[in-house]
C-alpha cells in the first residue's frame, strides 16, 4: 500500500480562477504566472488547462519556458527576471521568448546579439521596491537606446507593486512610474495579483496574476478574497495512521512541546515537513479530521504530525485528513504558521503523489 498522502489539483478551479481574473480586468490581456513550477502545482500538469483562455505564460526558468514550447504552446512566454548571461539570448531567439531587461549589461548584450528576428522586451522600472529595474530618471534614455537596436521589437514598460495588498496601496509607485514614463509610448504591464483584484486603474495592457490563479489571497488573509469567486486549486490530504491515548502530563513529539493537561486522544497523520508541511507550524494550527476542524499538537516531524481528536471522537485509524484545501483555506494554515500560502504551495515535496482532477 502506498503512503496515504496526496495532493489533488482541480483543473476546473484553475479555469474558474482565470475567468475571475478576466472579470476583474476585462480590457487587459493576461499573463498566467507559472513560475516556481506553477507555484508547486506542476507546470507540465496544469498549462493545458489554461492554454485556451490565457494570453501568455510568465515564469523565470528557461527549462520551464522550453518545456512549454516543446509541449506545444505557441503563444507568448515572458521571462520575468530576463536573461542571466549573453548566451541566453540564443535560446530566447530560438524559442521566441519575451524577456525582461533590468540592467545595463543586458543592453550591451542585446546590442551585440545576432538574432533571427527582433526580440520583444519588457523594460523593468524600479518604482521603489529596489529589487530589479532601472531608476525612473533613466527610463527615457534606456527606452531610446533599446528602440534604436535592430535586435529589439516591441517594448513594454513593466514594474511591480510592493504594497498593493495593504492599506499603503499603489498610489506612490504609480506616481513614480508616471513621472518617469510620461513621454514614452507603448504597452504597459504593472498589475500583480493584488493590483488585479483591488486597483483597476493599474491594469493597462497586461496583468500578471500569480497567487490568485491558484485560489489563495495575495494578502494572506482569506477573508480578502471571500467574495471574489476564487477557488483553491490544491488540496493536501492524508489519513490518520495511529491513535494515542494521553494521560495528564504526557508529552507529544520532539522536545515534548505539547504536554497534556487532561486525558484525551490524539491522532497521528501521515504528513510532515518532508512532504512540504511547515515544520515551524505551532500547536494550534488548524486541520480537518473526518470532516471536523481541529488543531495540531506538538512539533511537526519529518513524516508525521499529531492532532487533537477531542472535537472528533468518532475519528479512528484511516480517517480522512485535510491539511489544506476546499474546507480549510491554505491561507489559514499559513497564517498560523507565520508564513504565506505562496510558500506552502511551492514547498510541496516531489514525494507527494499528485492527482489531477
Amino acid at each position: 500500500m502506498p503512503r496515504p498522502i496526496s495532493a489533488i489539483l482541480s483543473m476546473s478551479a484553475l479555469q474558474n480562477n482565470l475567468q475571475v481574473i478576466r472579470r476583474h480586468a476585462p480590457q487587459s490581456k493576461v499573463w498566467s504566472v507559472v513560475k516556481a513550477n506553477a507555484y508547486g502545482h506542476g507546470i507540465a500538469r496544469i498549462w493545458q488547462s489554461l492554454a485556451t483562455a490565457t494570453d501568455g505564460f510568465a515564469l523565470l526558468d528557461f527549462h520551464e519556458a522550453i518545456l512549454l514550447r516543446e509541449a506545444g504552446w505557441q503563444g507568448p512566454i515572458l521571462l520575468l527576471e530576463g536573461f542571466f548571461s549573453p548566451e541566453d539570448l540564443l535560446a530566447i531567439d530560438h524559442y521566441s521568448l519575451t524577456t525582461a531587461v533590468h540592467s545595463r549589461w543586458q543592453l550591451a548584450a542585446l546590442a551585440a546579439a545576432k538574432v533571427t528576428a527582433p526580440l520583444n522586451i519588457y523594460l523593468k522600472i524600479n518604482s521603489g521596491m529596489n529589487r530589479l529595474g532601472f531608476q525612473p530618471a533613466e527610463i527615457n534614455e534606456v527606452w531610446h537606446q533599446l528602440r534604436a537596436l535592430p535586435q529589439v521589437g516591441e517594448i513594454t514598460l513593466m514594474s511591480h507593486f510592493s504594497s498593493a495588498d495593504s492599506l499603503e496601496g499603489v498610489k506612490a509607485q504609480e506616481d513614480i512610474i508616471e513621472k518617469g514614463t510620461r513621454q514614452l509610448p507603448g504597452p504597459r504591464s504593472l498589475a500583480n495579483s493584488a493590483a488585479t483584484l483591488w486597483h483597476p486603474q493599474t491594469h493597462h495592457d497586461w496583468v500578471r496574476p500569480g497567487i490568485i490563479l491558484y485560489g489563495a489571497s495575495p494578502s494572506g488573509n482569506v477573508q480578502d478574497i471571500a467574495h471574489t469567486g476564487l477557488k483553491p486549486v490544491m488540496q493536501l490530504r492524508s489519513e490518520l495512521i495511529a491513535v494515542q491515548h494521553l494521560q495528564i502530563g504526557d508529552r507529544v513529539g520532539y522536545s515534548g512541546r505539547y504536554r497534556a493537561e487532561r486525558e484525551h486522544r490524539i491522532g497521528v497523520v501521515a504528513c510532515g515537513y518532508a512532504d512540504g508541511y511547515p515544520r515551524h507550524a505551532p500547536s494550534g494550527t488548524p486541520i480537518i479530521v473526518d470532516g471536523v476542524k481541529t488543531i495540531t499538537l506538538g512539533t511537526v516531524s519529518m513524516d508525521m504530525l499529531m492532532v487533537d481528536l477531542t472535537p472528533c471522537p468518532q475519528a479512528k485509524i484511516g480517517s480522512q485528513v485535510e491539511l489544506w484545501g476546499d474546507r480549510l483555506p491554505i491561507d489559514e494554515v499559513a497564517l498560523a504558521a507565520g508564513t504565506l500560502g505562496y510558500e506552502l504551495m511551492s514547498a510541496l515535496a516531489p514525494r507527494v503523489p499528485v492527482i489531477v482532477a
